[in-house]
């Protein structure tokens, strides 16, 4: 039984080392008309030094991951896993995904957990002490805003089609290879969403 987990261990480490990063990812996110930008949040077991897992938001242990989806919800990119108390936009913040898309002058759709982000990030209107109430029109374009982004929706159901997903039950700090080899087998089973990686000259 310990050989046959060493191979599944050494299976999902070499698939995730042929995921794309995110600077490679970029290559075809910046000819999209625009991104979808969304975080999720992959349940994990308690663990002895479970604070840092811990999600306010969500009221339970896990990892934060983001993704990136193109305008049809198909998923491009996913990241590295953070501990669950680490909020979206601080997240993409780490990744360095604000600055990559801004460089790349791609308009991107996001929740409210990304209001502040800067850049090309566009998130609705928010009610605030100095507005309490939103225009007409500012509600109106709240609501296209929800629409595209609930397409986003479907890049993070991607991901959770995969049942281990639903609850990892080992090592959080292995969920960053398991996210990425999914990702890798994604790209494989619809080359449409990957990106072809060009060998050194």
């Amino acid at each position: 039984m310990a050989t046959a987990w060493r191979y599944v261990r050494e299976a999902i480490t070499l698939l995730a080392a042929t995921a794309n990063d995110l600077q490679t990812a970029m290559t075809k996110i910046r000819l999209l008309a625009y991104a979808i930008l969304d975080g999720t949040l992959i349940p994990i077991d308690r663990i002895a030094d479970q604070k840092p897992y811990y999600s306010g938001k969500h009221k339970r242990h896990g990892v934060n991951v983001q993704v990136i989806a193109d305008p049809a919800g198909r998923l491009v990119w996913a990241s590295a896993a953070l501990p669950g108390t680490v909020h979206d936009l601080s997240a993409a913040r780490t990744h360095d995904i604000v600055n990559a898309l801004a460089g790349a002058d791609v308009l991107t759709f996001a929740d409210r957990g990304y209001q502040g982000a800067g850049g090309s990030v566009r998130t609705p209107f928010k009610r605030h002490r100095r507005r309490r109430r939103l225009s007409r029109q500012e509600k109106a374009v709240n609501r296209s805003h929800a629409r595209i982004r609930a397409l986003g929706e479907r890049a993070i159901a991607t991901l959770k089609t995969w049942r281990l997903l639903n609850k990892l039950r080992c090592c959080p700090r292995r969920a960053t290879a398991i996210v990425q080899a999914i990702l890798a087998l994604h790209h494989i089973e619809n080359p449409s969403t990957a990106v072809e990686k060009r060998s050194a000259p």
